[in-house]
Protein backbone atom coordinates (compact mmCIF):
# COMPACT_ATOMS: atom_id res chain seq x y z
CA UNK A 1 0.00 0.00 0.00
CA UNK A 2 1.22 3.48 -0.92
CA UNK A 3 -0.06 6.42 1.10
CA UNK A 4 -0.05 10.03 -0.04
CA UNK A 5 -0.96 12.93 2.23
CA UNK A 6 -1.87 16.10 0.36
CA UNK A 7 -1.65 19.32 2.34
CA UNK A 8 -3.51 22.22 0.83
CA UNK A 9 -1.69 25.41 1.82
CA UNK A 10 -2.63 27.50 4.86
CA UNK A 11 -4.31 30.89 4.52
CA UNK A 12 -2.42 33.13 2.08
CA UNK A 13 -2.02 36.89 1.98
CA UNK A 14 -4.61 37.80 -0.66
CA UNK A 15 -3.24 41.32 -1.00
CA UNK A 16 -0.39 39.78 -3.04
CA UNK A 17 -1.79 38.99 -6.49
CA UNK A 18 1.20 37.17 -7.94
CA UNK A 19 0.28 33.50 -7.77
CA UNK A 20 3.80 32.10 -7.58
CA UNK A 21 5.08 34.39 -4.82
CA UNK A 22 1.94 34.94 -2.70
CA UNK A 23 3.03 34.35 0.92
CA UNK A 24 1.10 33.03 3.88
CA UNK A 25 -0.84 35.43 6.08
CA UNK A 26 0.06 35.69 9.76
CA UNK A 27 -2.84 33.32 10.51
CA UNK A 28 -1.56 30.95 7.85
CA UNK A 29 1.90 30.90 9.41
CA UNK A 30 0.36 30.00 12.77
CA UNK A 31 -1.86 27.28 11.33
CA UNK A 32 0.87 25.47 9.42
CA UNK A 33 2.66 24.88 12.71
CA UNK A 34 -0.27 22.64 13.68
CA UNK A 35 0.77 20.19 11.00
CA UNK A 36 3.68 19.16 13.20
CA UNK A 37 1.28 17.89 15.85
CA UNK A 38 -1.04 16.22 13.33
CA UNK A 39 1.79 14.23 11.75
CA UNK A 40 3.58 13.55 15.04
CA UNK A 41 3.09 9.77 14.91
CA UNK A 42 2.83 9.41 11.14
CA UNK A 43 5.98 8.30 9.30
CA UNK A 44 6.73 10.22 6.10
CA UNK A 45 9.33 8.88 3.68
CA UNK A 46 9.50 11.78 1.22
CA UNK A 47 8.05 15.28 0.87
CA UNK A 48 7.16 17.09 -2.35
CA UNK A 49 5.59 20.45 -3.11
CA UNK A 50 4.25 22.81 -5.67
CA UNK A 51 6.93 25.43 -6.38
CA UNK A 52 4.52 28.19 -5.29
CA UNK A 53 5.58 29.91 -2.07
CA UNK A 54 2.39 29.44 -0.04
CA UNK A 55 2.36 25.67 -0.62
CA UNK A 56 6.06 25.19 0.08
CA UNK A 57 6.00 27.42 3.17
CA UNK A 58 3.02 25.54 4.61
CA UNK A 59 4.91 22.25 4.88
CA UNK A 60 8.32 23.80 5.56
CA UNK A 61 7.97 23.82 9.39
CA UNK A 62 7.03 20.12 9.31
CA UNK A 63 9.96 19.32 7.03
CA UNK A 64 12.33 21.33 9.22
CA UNK A 65 11.11 19.50 12.34
CA UNK A 66 12.07 16.21 10.68
CA UNK A 67 15.19 17.41 8.90
CA UNK A 68 13.54 16.37 5.63
CA UNK A 69 14.18 17.80 2.17
CA UNK A 70 11.20 19.12 0.17
CA UNK A 71 11.44 18.39 -3.55
CA UNK A 72 9.49 20.85 -5.70
CA UNK A 73 7.74 19.64 -8.85
CA UNK A 74 6.61 22.30 -11.31
CA UNK A 75 3.59 20.34 -12.52
CA UNK A 76 2.17 20.39 -8.98
CA UNK A 77 1.60 24.16 -9.27
CA UNK A 78 -1.85 25.67 -8.97
CA UNK A 79 -4.10 26.25 -11.97
CA UNK A 80 -3.31 29.43 -13.88
CA UNK A 81 -6.43 31.58 -14.18
CA UNK A 82 -5.11 34.20 -16.63
CA UNK A 83 -2.49 36.93 -16.83
CA UNK A 84 -4.70 39.36 -14.89
CA UNK A 85 -6.32 39.26 -11.43
CA UNK A 86 -9.86 37.87 -11.58
CA UNK A 87 -12.49 39.68 -9.48
CA UNK A 88 -15.42 37.27 -10.00
CA UNK A 89 -13.78 33.98 -9.08
CA UNK A 90 -16.98 32.08 -8.05
CA UNK A 91 -18.55 32.46 -11.50
CA UNK A 92 -15.30 31.49 -13.20
CA UNK A 93 -14.86 28.44 -10.96
CA UNK A 94 -18.44 27.31 -11.61
CA UNK A 95 -17.92 27.54 -15.40
CA UNK A 96 -14.72 25.52 -15.16
CA UNK A 97 -16.37 22.75 -13.15
CA UNK A 98 -19.27 22.64 -15.60
CA UNK A 99 -16.87 22.42 -18.54
CA UNK A 100 -13.41 20.98 -17.83
CA UNK A 101 -12.15 22.42 -21.13
CA UNK A 102 -13.16 26.02 -20.32
CA UNK A 103 -10.35 28.50 -19.74
CA UNK A 104 -9.58 32.18 -20.03
CA UNK A 105 -6.96 33.59 -22.40
CA UNK A 106 -3.46 32.56 -21.22
CA UNK A 107 -5.07 30.42 -18.52
CA UNK A 108 -5.50 26.68 -17.91
CA UNK A 109 -8.55 24.47 -18.04
CA UNK A 110 -9.26 21.98 -15.26
CA UNK A 111 -8.60 19.21 -17.80
CA UNK A 112 -5.08 20.54 -18.35
CA UNK A 113 -4.41 20.88 -14.62
CA UNK A 114 -5.75 17.40 -13.98
CA UNK A 115 -3.66 15.90 -16.79
CA UNK A 116 -0.34 17.26 -15.55
CA UNK A 117 -1.22 16.45 -11.93
CA UNK A 118 -2.06 12.83 -12.73
CA UNK A 119 1.17 12.46 -14.71
CA UNK A 120 3.02 13.41 -11.53
CA UNK A 121 0.88 11.00 -9.50
CA UNK A 122 1.64 8.12 -11.87
CA UNK A 123 5.37 8.78 -11.60
CA UNK A 124 5.31 9.02 -7.81
CA UNK A 125 3.21 5.86 -7.44
CA UNK A 126 5.62 3.97 -9.68
CA UNK A 127 8.86 5.31 -8.21
CA UNK A 128 7.84 5.21 -4.55
CA UNK A 129 5.56 2.21 -4.26
CA UNK A 130 4.82 1.15 -0.67
CA UNK A 131 6.09 4.49 0.69
CA UNK A 132 4.33 7.29 2.56
CA UNK A 133 4.55 10.61 0.75
CA UNK A 134 3.47 14.14 1.61
CA UNK A 135 2.66 16.78 -1.02
CA UNK A 136 2.21 20.52 -0.46
CA UNK A 137 -0.54 21.57 -2.84
CA UNK A 138 -3.45 23.89 -3.72
CA UNK A 139 -7.23 23.81 -3.60
CA UNK A 140 -8.00 23.56 -7.31
CA UNK A 141 -5.08 21.32 -8.25
CA UNK A 142 -5.91 18.92 -5.41
CA UNK A 143 -9.60 18.97 -6.30
CA UNK A 144 -8.85 17.85 -9.86
CA UNK A 145 -6.81 14.96 -8.47
CA UNK A 146 -9.66 13.87 -6.20
CA UNK A 147 -12.07 14.18 -9.13
CA UNK A 148 -9.87 11.91 -11.26
CA UNK A 149 -10.11 9.10 -8.71
CA UNK A 150 -13.73 9.79 -7.72
CA UNK A 151 -15.85 11.79 -10.13
CA UNK A 152 -18.49 12.47 -7.47
CA UNK A 153 -16.20 15.32 -6.42
CA UNK A 154 -17.49 18.30 -8.38
CA UNK A 155 -18.22 21.98 -8.01
CA UNK A 156 -20.32 21.59 -4.84
CA UNK A 157 -17.52 19.72 -3.09
CA UNK A 158 -14.92 22.18 -4.37
CA UNK A 159 -17.03 25.09 -3.15
CA UNK A 160 -17.39 23.47 0.27
CA UNK A 161 -13.63 23.26 0.83
CA UNK A 162 -12.68 26.68 -0.57
CA UNK A 163 -12.11 28.19 2.89
CA UNK A 164 -10.41 25.12 4.39
CA UNK A 165 -6.77 26.09 4.79
CA UNK A 166 -4.76 24.07 5.57
CA UNK A 167 -6.71 21.02 4.42
CA UNK A 168 -5.30 17.49 4.56
CA UNK A 169 -6.37 14.72 2.20
CA UNK A 170 -5.08 11.18 2.68
CA UNK A 171 -5.20 8.82 -0.30
CA UNK A 172 -4.33 5.12 -0.11
CA UNK A 173 -3.27 3.23 -3.22
CA UNK A 174 -2.97 -0.40 -4.22
CA UNK A 175 -0.62 0.01 -7.16
CA UNK A 176 -2.15 2.85 -9.19
CA UNK A 177 -5.64 2.18 -7.87
CA UNK A 178 -6.95 4.56 -5.21
CA UNK A 179 -8.72 2.45 -2.59
CA UNK A 180 -9.55 5.09 0.04
CA UNK A 181 -9.79 8.85 0.48
CA UNK A 182 -9.97 10.62 3.86
CA UNK A 183 -9.69 14.30 4.73
CA UNK A 184 -9.03 16.44 7.78
CA UNK A 185 -9.59 20.11 8.50
CA UNK A 186 -9.06 22.49 11.42
CA UNK A 187 -12.09 22.81 13.70
CA UNK A 188 -13.07 25.68 15.99
CA UNK A 189 -10.63 24.40 18.61
CA UNK A 190 -7.82 24.68 16.04
CA UNK A 191 -7.29 20.92 16.00
CA UNK A 192 -7.54 18.69 12.94
CA UNK A 193 -10.65 16.53 12.73
CA UNK A 194 -12.04 14.21 10.08
CA UNK A 195 -13.97 15.95 7.32
CA UNK A 196 -16.28 14.00 5.03
CA UNK A 197 -15.65 15.01 1.41
CA UNK A 198 -18.89 13.38 0.25
CA UNK A 199 -22.25 13.32 2.00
Amino acid sequence: MTTIYFVRHAQPDFTVHDDATRPLSNQGKEDCQKLIAFFHQIPIDLMFSSPFKRAYDTIWPLAQSRNTIITTIDDLRERKVSDTWLTDFPTFAYRQWQDFSFKLEHGESLAEVQSRSIRVMSTLLTDYSEKTLLIGTHGTALSTIINYYDQKFGFAEFNAIKAMMPWIVKMSFDGNHCVNIESFTLNRNQAFTTYAIFD
